[in-house]
């Protein structure tokens, strides 16, 4: 495990850092486009840097399937990247995981069908292995980090990504479950992936916001996902930046 930099990719909802927070924007042109990280000032990750990145964009101006997901792996490879937490509001797809619920995940199943493959694109491509799907030392950490701030989490679960940007209908939730899908979301893939191909050791930490078609009567309504989202922020964003300097931590020590 080397030292290097450190990134919090921010999901819905996680778009941008409260004002306390001292962080300068850096522009980036990458082979794939343009991206915007931040540059976190903070004393327990120096001389290692801790940079945010927001999926969505600052004003959540992008839907899931409009994000350059290359341009975003690209440029925090450029900026030294090694290790990624990354968080993601996700739909449950089980009764008994209910809205408020944290999941620490630990496997994918990737039901996009209009996004890149490979980060590399044709040109490059390699079989990458992935039957360990999400960074156990990272997933370690973010549980510990948790426990550190008595913040309770499902230690492990399997994550479905769709392509949105609508929610899925009832007989594709009862599918992903009967696959052994916990959650469903539409941005964590295929992010993993390219960051896997970028030698980024990359986690998730995932926020139920609402219970998927067809297990409630209630429609899914992103209004509530993003009241439910704001109300679970500063517990996802205490427990990556957590993570994030136990990690450092852990080289110093």
């Amino acid at each position: 495990m080397q030292p290097a930099n450190i990134a919090i990719i921010g999901g819905t909802g996680f778009e941008s850092l409260p004002s306390e927070i001292f962080a300068d924007p850096v522009d980036l042109i990458t082979e794939f486009g343009a991206a915007r990280a931040l540059s976190i000032s903070d004393n327990y990750t120096e001389p290692h840097k801790l940079y945010f990145l927001s999926r969505h964009g600052a004003e959540h101006g992008l839907a899931p399937h409009q994000i350059n997901y290359r341009a975003n792996i690209q440029a925090l490879t450029q900026l030294g990247v090694r290790y990624a937490f990354a968080t993601n509001a996700v739909g449950s797809l089980r009764l008994d995981l209910p809205v408020g619920s944290l999941v620490i995940l630990d496997d994918f199943i990737d039901f996009t069908k209009h996004r890149p493959l490979s980060l590399y694109g044709d040109a490059h491509w390699e079989h990458i292995d992935f039957s360990v799907p999400y960074s156990p030392m990272l997933r370690s950490l973010l549980a510990t980090a948790a426990a550190r701030l008595d913040i309770p989490t499902h230690d492990c679960g399997t994550y479905v990504c769709c392509d949105g940007p609508r929610f899925e209908s009832p007989a594709e939730v009862r599918l992903f479950a009967h696959w052994g899908g916990d959650v469903v979301g539409m941005t964590g893939l295929p992010e993993a992936v390219f960051a896997r191909e970028a030698g980024i050791q990359y986690a998730a930490l995932a926020i139920v916001t609402n219970l998927g078609a067809g297990l409630t009567k209630t429609p899914v309504s992103h209004a509530d996902v993003t009241n439910h989202m704001a109300a679970a922020l500063p517990t996802l964003r205490e427990t990556t930046m957590t993570a994030a300097r136990m990690l450092v931590e852990s080289w110093q020590s």
